[in-house]
């Protein structure tokens, strides 16, 4: 500011009963309003102007917060337009001019309506990767919906930073865990999920702050959608993705026949994400995840699920809700999973007394000849099992039809025997 503004605002102040010129008209409500504004400004311009006269020109900060300090302050739609001028300044901004932000702000009292603040014009690079991301028209400043306030950015390295790891799900949750807003843009409501997850449990509870959250898989600025082939969530990406941090699983998965499938360019190949799923990802280990394993498995393998079911493994845990009982990848290996031909694979005939003997101690060559996935139901392929259980069934059918015809005809003689019981009785009365 020069002289002139300087004149301008000791003079507003020392004015009994008028408006301070630096306050713009639209916050001026009413005249009880302009009464508090008015003696709220008048020790803070007088303070200014003193200091401006005995020592010239101030930080333009000090210049601005002489009104934006006061915290009671808005603009004539009601929000709050108040800076914290010691919050300001640890901030990450604390550094800049208010005219490097505000740039269309020449003089002083200001324009009541100021452009919009072009973040681009410092951040090039992540205003680039923004504007081709799927938050381009998510907001009218997107920059702010996940930074918060301007004047109250602090690095991602510090925890009162809105993008500091152990705060990014809260942010993301702002939209994302938004029941209306889901529904609006037909977005599935992720934010309670990922919270009662494994990596949200190890964030939120543990505080590891390596666990993943939503920016590690869905990076920061350049979000796309998960149908670009250009996102990290883009489905022949995600095994890489997750091995970022699971380095050792990517590689067992790249050797395994779904890895090797998924780069031959079978899109129908399972990934991390389709066994796992992408943010209710539970603890293999818990029993939850267990009893749901085999029929995801199942889901892709109809023939070999349909064998399974029938078989003692199957019934143990369907029925009797045993938990320990064998499931797929028990036998078969979770991620690094081969094929029977492979000598590696723990299905192949000279590992499988070794891969039964794990639950089964004594397991010897004869037990291993068991069918785990023989379907009854074949006739080509198991011949000796269809036909007993074509006996098994018949006979069953024909012993149930037995007792029920049985049990009717039963039911049958026992009424007509009490009917004639009743006769008779009925005649030596008579």
């Amino acid at each position: 500011m020069g002289e002139r503004s300087i004149v301008r605002l000791t003079s507003t102040a020392s004015t009994s009963n008028r408006v301070p010129q630096s306050v713009p008209p639209g916050l001026l409500q009413n005249s009880r309003t302009r009464s508090v504004v008015s003696a709220r400004l008048r020790p803070a311009a007088l303070a200014l102007g003193i200091t401006l006269l005995a020592f010239g020109r101030v930080h333009a900060q000090t210049d601005c917060l002489a009104c934006h300090g006061d915290k009671s302050m808005q603009d004539a739609s009601g929000h709050s337009v108040a800076v914290d001028g010691a919050t300001f300044k640890a901030s990450i901004h604390g550094s800049l001019q208010c005219s490097d932000c505000h740039a269309d702000i020449k003089e002083y009292p200001h324009p009541e309506h100021m452009a919009p603040v072009q973040c681009s014009k410092c951040h090039t690079d992540q205003s680039t990767q923004v504007s081709e991301s799927v938050h381009t028209r998510a907001s009218s400043h997107p920059c702010t919906s996940c930074h918060g306030d301007p004047h109250t950015i602090f690095p991602k390295s510090d925890a009162r930073s809105t993008v500091y790891p152990l705060n990014v799900p809260e942010t993301c949750g702002s939209c994302h865990g938004n029941a209306n807003m889901a529904r609006q843009h037909g977005l599935p409501n992720v934010y309670p999920s990922y919270m009662d997850s494994i990596h949200g449990f190890a964030l939120s509870k543990g505080g590891l702050l390596v666990a993943a959250n939503c920016q590690s898989c869905h990076g920061s600025h350049h979000i796309l959608s998960r149908k670009n082939p250009q996102s990290p969530t883009y489905k022949s990406n995600i095994p890489k993705t997750c091995g970022s941090c699971h380095a050792k699983i990517d590689m067992d998965f790249e050797n395994g026949i779904h890895g090797k499938a998924l780069a031959a360019g079978k899109s129908n190949a399972p990934v991390c994400t389709d066994c796992h799923t992408a943010h209710a990802i539970q603890q293999p280990t818990q029993s939850e995840f267990r009893m749901q394993s085999t029929p995801i498995c199942g889901s892709c393998h109809k023939d070999k699920f349909t064998g399974y079911r029938d078989t003692f493994h199957s019934q143990l845990g369907l029925l009797g809700g045993y938990v320990e009982t064998a499931r797929c990848w028990d036998c078969h290996g979770a991620h690094d999973v081969l094929p029977a031909s492979d000598p590696n694979s723990p299905i192949a005939p000279a590992n499988l007394v070794q891969t039964c003997g794990r639950c089964h101690a004594g397991a010897n060559a004869s037990f291993v000849q068991y069918q785990p996935h023989a379907d009854s139901r074949n006739r080509k392929m198991n011949p000796a099992l269809y036909y007993v259980r074509l006996f098994m069934n018949t006979l069953l059918i024909s012993v149930l039809t037995f007792f029920v015809i049985h049990t009717i005809l039963w039911l049958f003689r026992s009424r007509y025997e009490q009917i004639r019981s009743r006769s008779a009785k009925g005649g030596k009365d008579a």
